[in-house]
C-alpha cells in the first residue's frame, strides 16, 4: 500500500548549501541515508566559507575513526569541543561585518553543545534541525540505520533510493537535479513511485567587505541574509524536473 508521501534521502552533511534545503523543503520526510561505506574528505564532515583574505575555506570536524573501512553511522567525532572551537574561529572573521554574525554563532554553538555523544550523523542531524528551525521549515526525518530496513548488502547507486522508498510506501521520490544519471525511471515507475528532480537555484547576494563567493555552506548564507530572505530562497527557488529516459 503506497502512502501519500514524498521522501528526500541524502547522506548526512555538514552545514550543506542552501539547495540542500531546499530538497528539504520539498519533501514529507527526509531519510539520513548513514548505511553505506563512508567516503573521507566530503561534505559529511566539512563545508565551505569565506576566508577573510579571499576566496573560501573548509570549516572541517576532524573524525577519529576516518576510513572507508567504517560505514557513515559508525563515525566518530574526534573531539567536539575542539571542532566547535575551529569551526567557531574560522566564522570569527565574519563580526561586525556580516548582519546575521550573532545569531548565527549562537546557532552553531547551540548545534555542538547540544551534543550528548560523538556521532557524526547526529551531529549533521542536529545541524540540519537547527537551520530548518530558524527558517520555520518543516524537517521530518528518520535515520536509515535506526530503522532496520531489511536491505541488501549491496546495491546499484540509483537502487537504494528506489528500495528505501518502497519499503517506507512512498509514492514520490524527489532527488538533487545532478543526480539523474544514476537512476531507471522505469524501475520506479514499476513499484508505483514517481521519481522527481530538484535543480535549486542560485541566491546571489552582497558579502562586501568580501568578495561573493557561490554554493558556500548554508552558514555563510545565513551570515548575510534574514531568515525570511533564505526561507523564499529555499521554498522558492527550486524547479522540479523529470526525467523520462
Amino acid at each position: 500500500m503506497k502512502n501519500n508521501l514524498t521522501l528526500g534521502i541524502m547522506q548526512p552533511y555538514f552545514f550543506p548549501y542552501l539547495g540542500h534545503f531546499s530538497l528539504i523543503a520539498a519533501v514529507d520526510e527526509w531519510v539520513v541515508f548513514d548505511i553505506t561505506q563512508y567516503t573521507p574528505k566530503t561534505w559529511m564532515n566539512r563545508n565551505r566559507v569565506l576566508h577573510p583574505n579571499s576566496g573560501w575555506q573548509y570549516v572541517t570536524v576532524p573524525l577519529s575513526n576516518s576510513s572507508i573501512s567504517i560505514k557513515t553511522s559508525e563515525a566518530k567525532v574526534l573531539n567536539l569541543s575542539d571542532a566547535k572551537a575551529n569551526v567557531v574561529g574560522k566564522l570569527s572573521h565574519y563580526k561586525n561585518k556580516a548582519p546575521y554574525f550573532d545569531v548565527v554563532n549562537a546557532l552553531v554553538h547551540d548545534v555542538f553543545d547540544k551534543a550528548t555523544d560523538d556521532s557524526l550523523v547526529h551531529l549533521n542531524v542536529r545541524s540540519l534541525s537547527a537551520v530548518c528551525r530558524y527558517l520555520g521549515i518543516p524537517f521530518n526525518y528518520r535515520i536509515c540505520s535506526e530503522l532496520n530496513l531489511p536491505l541488501p548488502e549491496k546495491l546499484p547507486p540509483g537502487e537504494w533510493a528506489l528500495e528505501i522508498s518502497s519499503m517506507l510506501g512512498a509514492n514520490r521520490y524527489i532527488n538533487p537535479a545532478g543526480g539523474q544519471d544514476i537512476f531507471d525511471p522505469a524501475k520506479f515507475i514499476a513499484r508505483g513511485i514517481a521519481l522527481d528532480f530538484a535543480q535549486a537555484g542560485e541566491l546571489v547576494y552582497n558579502t562586501a567587505p568580501y568578495q561573493y563567493e557561490p554554493y558556500l555552506s548554508i552558514l555563510d548564507v545565513l551570515m548575510w541574509n534574514s531568515p525570511t530572505v533564505v526561507a523564499d530562497a529555499v521554498c522558492n527557488g527550486v524547479e522540479m524536473i523529470k526525467k523520462t529516459t
